[in-house]
């Protein structure tokens, strides 16, 4: 069975084809392909690969027709010279993220009528990538009719939070309403904590973990027995670390106040999301590379931004901490916590008294799926690749097998 995944944001769109071989997906796509919407006014990027291959220019298409103009992208798979696929029916499923399933979907379930219903109906909470989930999912039914196709919710593994970790200390009718924390990138917040588990070679259920998800959004989970017990992203993905350009938790009175300073709240969207975090400290940029390359160069607000980032995550390290009895292992994934040597060591400075200790070598030597502690360390520190498309084609397959 070919398994197609498609995970759409709200500006830009990634894809995988993965083969399934003896029932289980194999973990390096046959095929991907990378969308991004912004790339130059009028134009988008698109660029493919092959396994083993590089990546390849694809014909450019308007940023204002979004995904729904994508079909050629999708058809080469079948069509034309140098097609993978003799024909269309060779894939068995397509698997989309949904960022967000509300508190209805605790699994990943199978498109139908009434599911693409209800994550329209959940655009209000995911405004930026609903939309574009149900824009691949309606291509691909028009590309693929007949073809299954699998909705995998980031919210969906942290549904089973216990209510003191879920619920705010709002009006309970509020809660009533659906104004609750849901949390986000469960997927991989799910997918390290069953890799941390090969790892280290011990049962799931025994485990306690903290996963730290670190890319342009930043989000902590605590997990219990391969349960999510708390998480740092709340309603929106808006809550919790700084983040690349959302600015994270922050005391409402701020907004009061810049609300009755005549501040307009779409002015204040912007600024909390697109404009904060380390792009709106250092005034530089969202992407720790950049931050980090202009802070050895002696930029200060760069250096404030690494410092605040680094002061934030730990504080919500201790914070997940307390829904744990013990700590097994401290995860890091994600594109700065795979690749920030310097946000690991700082991270993890001086918390010798958690059992916390490092290898400097092994940290600073582009580890993968691996453990950095020191040999000594009651608490080992482990580095995970994100493998969101692979853990979506593994649901999706799964699911489609009646596993």
């Amino acid at each position: 069975m070919n398994i197609l995944v498609v995970n759409a944001g709200s500006s830009s769109l990634k894809s995988s084809l993965f083969l399934t071989v003896e029932g289980r997906v194999e973990a390096t796509p046959i095929w991907q392909a990378q969308v991004d919407f912004t790339y130059k006014p009028g134009e988008a990027l698109i660029q493919t690969r092959r396994r083993g291959g590089g990546w390849e220019p694809f014909p450019s298409v308007s940023p204002e027709g979004g995904i729904g103009q994508l079909a050629p992208l999708f058809q080469s798979l079948w069509q034309g010279e140098g097609s993978l696929l003799p024909q269309a029916a060779e894939i068995g499923g397509v698997g989309h993220r949904v960022v967000h399933g509300g508190s209805l979907y605790r699994q990943p379930t199978l498109i139908t009528p009434e599911v693409e219903r209800a994550i329209e109906q959940l655009i209000p909470l995911a405004p930026a990538h609903n939309p574009a989930a149900l824009a691949g999912i309606r291509l691909l039914r028009q590309l693929l009719p007949g073809i299954p196709q699998v909705a995998v919710f980031d919210t969906a593994f942290h549904q089973q939070m216990p209510l003191a970790a879920a619920l705010y200390p709002l009006p309970y009718a509020w809660a009533e309403q659906g104004i609750r924390r849901y949390g986000f990138h469960g997927i991989n917040h799910e997918h390290c904590a069953r890799r941390a588990a090969e790892i280290l070679n011990r049962p799931l259920e025994e485990l306690r973990l903290i996963t730290c998800h670190l890319g342009n959004g930043c989000s902590l989970a605590a997990i219990r027995g391969g349960r999510s017990v708390d998480t740092t992203m709340g309603y929106t993905p808006l809550e919790g670390l700084m983040m690349g350009s959302r600015s994270g938790s922050v005391d409402p009175g701020i907004l009061i106040h810049q609300l009755r300073q005549g501040m307009s709240v779409d002015e204040l969207d912007r600024i909390l999301n697109r404009e904060s975090g380390l792009k709106g400290v250092s005034g530089l940029s969202s992407d720790m590379r950049v931050v980090l390359e202009a802070m050895e160069a002696g930029h200060a607000r760069a250096e404030l931004a690494f410092e605040l980032f680094v002061h934030r995550l730990r504080s919500q390290i201790g914070a997940m901490l307390m829904s744990l009895d013990r700590l097994d292992a401290l995860v890091f994934s994600g594109g700065i916590g795979e690749n920030s040597a310097p946000v690991r060591a700082a991270a993890c400075a001086d918390l010798g008294f958690l059992g916390i200790q490092i290898d400097p070598v092994l940290n600073a030597g582009s580890p993968r799926n691996c453990d950095i502690s020191t040999s000594d360390a009651p608490v080992r520190v482990l580095v995970i690749s994100a493998q969101e498309d692979w853990a979506i084609a593994t649901a999706c397959q799964n699911l489609l097998q009646g596993e």
